[in-house]
């Protein structure tokens, strides 16, 4: 199973060797809350600029912390927000037939593993 918000970035800033005062200091964060976020405590995820720079200094993947954190990327709720009405028939239709699912993920992977690439 993987790691948690918390427990990620907790074992990458050891890895890196920053205190907790340290790395709230370099994000600018109250090092309280940084601990719970750590402990996955806290009482509501952090803004997606603090994980962007939390990803920064521990090099870790941006992307993927954000997800941990369970926030959605600012790009992503905008078409969220635009497209909210049709989402419930994709998400049912993904969910009655898992082929279809994963024939969607194997196409937006490699989309955006072309952009990447491009």
């Amino acid at each position: 199973m993987g790691q948690t918000f918390g427990q990620l970035i907790r074992q990458a800033r050891k890895d890196k060797g920053y205190s907790q005062r340290e790395l709230a200091k370099l994000v600018e964060l109250d090092f309280t809350y940084l601990s719970k976020l750590e402990n996955d405590r806290a009482d509501y995820p952090p803004k997606e600029y603090v994980i962007q720079q939390l990803a920064h200094y521990l090099d870790l993947n941006k992307e993927e912390l954000i997800f941990l954190a369970g926030r959605i990327p600012q790009r992503d709720e905008d078409f969220i927000k635009q497209n909210y009405k049709t989402m419930p028939a994709l998400f049912r239709r993904m969910q009655e037939n898992p082929e279809f699912a994963q024939r969607i993920f194997r196409e937006a992977t490699q989309i955006e593993t072309e952009e990447t690439q491009s």
